[in-house]
């Protein structure tokens, strides 16, 4: 064989996988525009906030993925049995923990770090949004220190999902149930009787901070009595 020879044919091999290489991007340059017309006409893609969907639209490939997910994991958080190893505090207790802790593990689990947390932060943002039309989530306000709450319990999902790529759904919600219960969540202080206090224990009137983005709330552990 020919040293000419030798050489033509790894430039043949260089130029086939560029021509591959170049032709698979091009497919997936084609799919985005689908994928996001995908997206932008279901009902799912309506009900965000302005910040999740233009998270959506940036990362098609990735809401794909969570949107699946997602549905999933309602399968699991509707469950009885969730709740009763937690409270029934969908807000601001540790079952709203176990949402944001939840959820946020389990798109870690097929979802790059750095695109589940632009995703929190915008849910984040159109929380404020909400705030900003009167709107209520989990039939409450948000508020400021709600925010910081759900970013805390979020980073906890990622960490519990980064570290547990394996774990099928169940497992999955168990091992947060445990973390929660544990300690290593955040929720707010509460009286006996549920009502929201400061972290001097004195009880916060709602309606008095009814267009208040800021409540003087008071975050502590998930075992914290």
């Amino acid at each position: 064989m020919s040293i000419c020879f030798y050489y033509t044919n790894i430039a043949v091999l260089i130029v086939g996988r560029m021509l591959t290489s170049f032709f698979h991007l091009r497919k997936l340059g084609l799919a985005v525009p689908f994928l996001v017309c995908a997206l932008c006409g279901s009902a799912q893609f309506s009900a965000l906030s302005g910040p999740e969907k233009r998270w959506a639209v940036l990362h098609p490939f990735a809401a794909m993925k969570v949107r699946r997910i997602q549905h999933e994991c309602d399968k699991i958080y509707d469950k009885k049995e969730v709740r009763e190893k937690l409270d029934t505090f969908s807000a601001g207790g540790k079952l709203d923990a176990y949402r944001h802790t939840f959820y946020m593990a389990a798109f870690s689990q097929r979802v790059r770090t750095p695109k589940v947390r632009k995703l929190g932060i915008a849910h984040e943002k159109g929380n404020y949004d909400q705030f900003l039309r009167h709107q209520l989530e989990e039939n409450e306000l948000p508020d400021s220190l709600s925010s910081v709450m759900d970013l805390l319990n979020n980073e906890l999902g990622i960490a519990i999902g980064c570290n547990n790529r394996d774990l099928a759904l169940t497992e999955l919600s168990a091992l947060c149930i445990t973390e929660i219960n544990s300690g290593r969540a955040y929720v707010f202080k509460r009286d006996p009787r549920g009502q929201y206090t400061d972290c001097s224990g004195s009880p916060i009137d709602l309606a008095a901070h009814r267009k208040r983005w800021y409540i003087p709330k008071c975050l502590v552990r998930s075992n914290s009595s």
